[in-house]
């Protein structure tokens, strides 16, 4: 992340969106260069503030009242308190999309319509506008007005029936992702649906409405699982780690702990067991191939596993390293941190806070993941922490052209 020309500082974002899916997607286009301005509910604000714990610490290891959830998708946005139930709170915001490029809410579906912050309401205003909606299920369809949470999609779509061990082992039954990770890809996708909206506008000079769905997500989340249940109807089971279309390609058990296989060609196999010193593998008949070892892939294993335990997991992967050998290890979150190619990589980005609005809390620092977008002339831009509730008000008002007297009395009356 540096001084660079950042890709989109051109546009400017308003983000009506709260929790992880919406706020994702606009700390994308926010890591980008574009200006978003975060739009919360007074004295509350984004539900994720008060999700904990845990909480962030100040400077002596205490607990705040500020959860961490809520740093991980908010950075370099601009946050307004606004209540958009009162007329003047609309109108503040009618008012700021007929200045912005692109609008972000999840509200349910219908939701915004009273307030006349719907599409339909705000192209009449502003015909330029990109107007993403995130809902649980989408605009249309029997489950259109039901609120969606993630844990409630992974269940639907079925990934949690693919996710876990198998019934018959213990431990076994379904599990869901370790992250939210529906609401996550519904992030990156709605980004890169507004992305090709923009490049849209470029030629036809109109915005549009973009109906962003956890459920289409989970599904198209999928994958290799979908594409197989539907050219050959059979419904796909948990198997723990090992993978349904290829072997090995697994946890197996070490010295010390475990360590992760992933051999997805011959040459790779061929590799493994010239290094384990037994070439006898690669030329067994019921391993020839990786259709067969995925038929014969119990009697792989049990053959294996008495080797991988002979060493620690640090030895396996030293010794597949250099033989091209996909071999690794089990990371906790604390591990993959201290990991040398993280660091090496810049993963992780420390931002100072703005000491005027996080005094009460003595919160000196915000730590974040770095963004993965590698872009070599217009890179990612760290502009500014997560923002305090509020943080931004009265610089954004001053922006519409209110002056100090006006943002008083909108105060005084509990709009902002």
């Amino acid at each position: 992340m540096t001084t660079k020309p950042a890709a989109l500082a051109h546009l400017k974002v308003l983000d009506l969106s709260r929790v992880l899916a919406g706020p994702w997607c606009t700390q994308m286009l926010a890591d980008l260069g574009a200006d978003v301005i975060k739009v919360e509910r007074p004295g509350a604000g984004d539900d994720t503030r008060h999700w904990g714990p845990p909480f962030m610490q100040d400077a002596q290891g205490n607990d705040t009242d500020q959860a961490t959830y809520f740093t991980a998708c908010n950075r370099n946005k601009r946050s307004i308190t606004l209540d958009m139930a009162q007329p003047e709170g609309q109108a503040l915001i009618r008012q700021m999309a007929l200045q912005s490029d692109i609008l972000v809410e999840n509200f349910k579906v219908g939701g915004l319509k009273s307030y006349g912050l719907d599409y339909a309401s705000l192209k009449a205003l502003n015909p330029r506008l990109i107007y993403c909606s995130v809902t649980g299920f989408g605009q249309d369809g029997p489950y259109a007005e039901r609120a969606g949470y993630d844990l409630m999609i992974q269940a639907m779509s079925g990934m949690m029936s693919i996710t876990g061990r198998a019934d018959d082992v213990p431990g076994g039954g379904p599990q869901r992702v370790g992250v939210a990770i529906t609401d996550i890809l519904t992030g990156v996708y709605a980004c890169s649906a507004i992305l090709a909206a923009i490049e849209v506008r470029h030629s036809s000079g109109e915005g549009q409405h973009i109906d962003m769905a956890l459920l289409d997500v989970g599904m198209a989340m999928l994958g290799n699982q979908g594409a197989g249940f539907l050219n050959t109807a059979r419904v796909p089971q948990r198997q723990g780690n090992s993978h349904p279309s290829l072997a090995p390609y697994q946890d197996f058990a070490t010295q010390d702990g475990a360590m992760l296989l992933a051999i997805g060609n011959e040459g790779q196999f061929s590799r493994f067991c010239e290094a384990l010193k037994h070439p006898e593998w690669a030329t067994d008949a019921r391993f020839a191939s990786n259709t067969l070892r995925v038929l014969n892939r119990e009697a792989l294993v049990a053959l294996m596993l008495p080797v991988t335990r002979s060493q620690t997991t640090a030895h396996w992967i030293t010794l597949l390293e250099d033989k091209a050998v996909p071999c690794g290890p089990i990371n906790d979150i604390g591990q993959a941190f201290a990991d040398t190619q993280v660091k090496v990589r810049g993963l992780v980005v420390n931002q100072p806070v703005a000491h005027v609005v996080y005094v009460q809390t003595a919160i000196e620092s915000v730590a974040t993941v770095a963004s993965p977008l590698r872009l070599t002339a217009t890179p990612p831009v760290l502009r500014r922490a997560p923002p305090a509730l509020g943080e931004h008000t009265d610089e954004v008002l001053a922006e519409l052209g209110l002056d100090a007297a006006q943002i008083a009395a909108l105060r005084q009356a509990g709009v902002v």
